[in-house]
């Protein structure tokens, strides 16, 4: 198994997870040819239930292809917490 490198962007709650030597909320990461959203999700210890909105390359992956979506090199993946409001 070969190793390709992404760029993972956690926003809010969730940027405290990222790797040392992060910048402007984002940060590469290798990983395995056969990653998908749930196991950078995994690798980077983030709480499943506080990764609402994932997106790669802009586009929204549904909670239930995490396991199934494919990340090739140079791929960025975006989280963001739930949002709160009012």
């Amino acid at each position: 198994m070969t190793a390709v490198q992404i760029t993972v962007k956690l926003y809010a709650t969730l940027a405290g997870h990222l790797p040392a030597g992060a910048k402007h909320n984002q940060a590469p990461l290798e990983v395995p040819d056969d990653a998908t959203p749930a196991s950078v999700i995994a690798r980077l210890n983030l709480p499943l239930a506080k990764c609402h909105l994932v997106l790669v390359n802009g586009v929204y992956v549904q909670p239930s292809r995490f396991d199934s979506h494919p990340l090739k090199p140079g791929d960025a993946i975006a989280m963001w917490p739930p949002v709160a409001g009012g």
